[in-house]
């Protein structure tokens, strides 16, 4: 994407001239894309299951279909949620909650976004929490991912609860109910500081925040991290995070990988690069073999995603 108009200073900062521009861009062909790329790499890295929070404040309606239709058309699984905010006022809210509400009445499997408590107002946390209790499910929401969100466990605790999915935690001093989603790569990349998840009484997972696909990579950045402040942790600490996300997405345990290398486990894999599937099986169908997917043309995908990249940087060119 083009560069900002200018140098963010602070994360708020890196909020409103990258990302939240970046979202205000996308249109459902670029989603589409986005999504199939998205998939197609985690595949690609062994990773059969996806949990997406998704944001495209002009392109909402039908947004998390196309990302649906798109990884199960790679052969991974998705769990989707639109990231429902007050950023562009209460008719935008209420048109991310009714794409919630659409999307998981007409049976897709999902959660209820929330972007973070800082964008949101208490009515649409509120209607949010009320909307995944009706649908049985939980809330996949931003949290203290900067200091600008401290308030956010003092709004959430009478309305969070069990099934909820915290992202971050970076800045978490109070209990939550929930687990928590420990993105060490992206939080690195934000400079909003380490999440020392190994603090939490929480169950924990580890996450990318949308870069990349890879976690074996994400295991081996959270150890190094984890490693960091303290010189006595193992390997096997981030490896219980990484294997706690089959909680989220029961049935991938019994997805299959062949790996490249011989010894899967913490402390081989700490210090092991480049590990790469051979063959992915994904509710009994080969996907992946051969260093290739099975149900689609990679080179295509990567060249129409390189499309509506030209696409997405003008548009951000003329913003």
């Amino acid at each position: 994407m083009p560069a900002p108009p200018r140098v963010p200073a602070n994360f708020p900062e890196i909020l409103e001239l990258v990302w939240w521009r970046l979202d205000s861009a996308l249109d459902l062909e670029m989603i589409r894309w986005s999504a199939m790329l998205g998939a197609l790499e985690a595949l690609e890295s062994g990773t059969t299951a996806i949990i997406d929070h998704h944001e495209s404040p002009d392109a909402i309606e039908g947004s998390l279909d196309v990302i649906a239709a798109a990884c199960a058309e790679v052969g991974v699984r998705v769990v989707c949620a639109y990231g429902v905010t007050d950023r562009h006022g209460p008719e935008g809210a209420r048109r991310g909650l009714d794409e919630n509400q659409r999307f998981l009445a007409a049976g897709g499997r999902g959660m209820v976004g929330v972007h973070a408590a800082f964008t949101c107002s208490d009515d649409t946390l509120e209607a949010a929490a009320s909307l995944a209790e009706e649908h049985g499910v939980g809330v996949h929401i931003h949290v203290c991912e900067d200091e600008v969100d401290a308030d956010a466990p003092r709004r959430l605790k009478a309305i969070a609860g069990d099934a909820w999915l915290l992202a971050h935690g970076v800045h978490l001093e109070d209990e939550l109910p929930g687990t928590i989603a420990h993105n060490p790569r992206s939080n690195l990349n934000n400079a909003v500081g380490y999440a020392r998840p190994a603090r939490f009484a929480n169950p924990v997972v580890l996450g990318t925040d949308g870069i990349g696909g890879d976690m074996l990579e994400e295991f081996r950045l959270a150890y190094a991290m984890h490693r960091s402040a303290d010189v006595t942790a193992s390997p096997e600490t981030a490896w219980s995070w990484l294997e706690n996300g089959l909680g989220l997405v029961p049935e991938a345990a019994q997805d299959r990988v062949t790996w490249s290398h011989p010894a899967m486990d913490p402390w081989h894999l700490a210090y092991t690069t480049g590990v790469r599937p051979i063959e992915v099986v994904v509710d009994g169908q080969v996907v992946f073999a051969d260093g290739a997917p099975t149900l689609v043309d990679p080179t295509e995908i990567r060249a129409r995603a390189a499309e509506q990249s030209v696409r997405l940087f003008r548009r951000l060119e003329d913003s």
